[in-house]
């Protein structure tokens, strides 16, 4: 698929999408004669994932981190070995420990609603 279609999926934007290909986070799986860059959809789903994180506050380098670990993960036990079950018990401590934060952030924002609520109604 062309990168307009892989945006409009995803719900990101054509730039977005140029950023981590530029990064290598997310490079293009081909690109056509004219240079257009073309995804398939394991892109898609890694786009997906890189989108997941994105809100509990990775940056791009533990993006690509988590992202190795995980396909060597899905290659099976032998690519692994122990230390990348470790590193990624790291990472979903960390994502566990933001996803509170936002949750409390959250009700903190549903309390105000709610007084702004009565105060208008």
């Amino acid at each position: 698929m062309h990168i307009g279609e892989l945006a409009e999926r995803t719900g990101l934007s054509l730039r977005t999408i140029r950023h981590y290909d530029d990064v290598g986070l997310l490079p293009a799986t081909a690109r056509t004669e004219g240079g257009f860059r073309v995804y398939s959809e394991a892109d898609a789903a890694r786009l997906m994932l890189i989108k997941q994180m994105k809100p509990l506050g990775f940056s791009l380098e533990e993006m690509a981190e988590i992202l190795g670990l995980l396909n060597a993960e899905a290659a099976g036990p032998a690519a692994t070995g122990a230390g990348p079950d470790a590193r990624l018990a790291e990472f979903l401590e960390r994502a566990e420990h933001q996803r509170a934060k936002m949750a409390r952030n959250l009700r903190q924002a549903d309390e105000f609603i709610a007084l702004l609520g009565q105060r208008t109604a």
